[in-house]
């Protein structure tokens, strides 16, 4: 599969099968992560893989936006590893865990498992939950499986802003009159 068709295949799945995800299929997506491009290389991510009952139980307790998933990935970074720009501080490990969470689930969907990016859930209660150490920040909560035989992306899932309202060529003149109100499909297999 293209890059291309595998990102408009992706979308949010909210309903899963109670089916496990196999080992197998769990490292797959883990080697992605793994394999994500980090500022210096310096390889922050820290992942914490919740799939037992009693782990799945208290995720509960943090999201509303669990959605019943068999398996989720808690995508977290090291403060004290991650890359910091010398001209502002900027830290780097919200982008590469970041990164490192796009090419999850995106292989997550090459391999027929559906994933949901949630943000949604409250940081401190997951970190007391989890035993999290201070140095670790959650960015994302990936909730996982195999997709319901129901499940489907939202009505919104294929609208895109065109292209020309979030690239700019050489400068950004012209932004200031753009609105998101410019939507348009990209589902090219409708």
């Amino acid at each position: 599969m293209n890059f291309i068709t595998l990102a408009e295949k992706r979308f949010s799945v909210r309903k899963f099968k109670s089916t496990l995800v196999e080992k197998e299929k769990l490292d797959l997506i883990l080697k992605a992560g793994q394999l994500a491009p980090t500022a210096v290389n310096f390889q922050p991510q820290r992942i914490l893989v919740i799939q037992n009952e009693a782990g799945l139980k208290k995720l509960q307790e943090c999201t509303p936006y669990h959605f019943h998933a068999p398996l989720a990935l808690l995508v977290c970074y090291d403060k004290t590893t991650s890359a910091e720009r010398s001209f502002d501080h900027k830290n780097s490990g919200d982008i590469d865990a970041s990164i490192v969470a796009t090419q999850m689930i995106l292989e997550a969907t090459d391999i027929g498992i559906g994933s949901t990016w949630v943000m949604h859930f409250d940081p401190q209660k997951i970190k007391k939950s989890y035993a999290i150490p201070d140095q670790f920040e959650p960015v994302a909560l990936l909730v996982m499986g195999y997709p319901a035989d129901d499940a489907a992306p939202s009505k919104l899932h294929a609208q895109r802003n065109a292209i020309d309202q979030t690239v700019f060529y050489d400068d950004f003149s012209g932004w200031e009159g753009i609105k998101n109100d410019n939507i348009t499909s990209t589902n090219h297999h409708s």
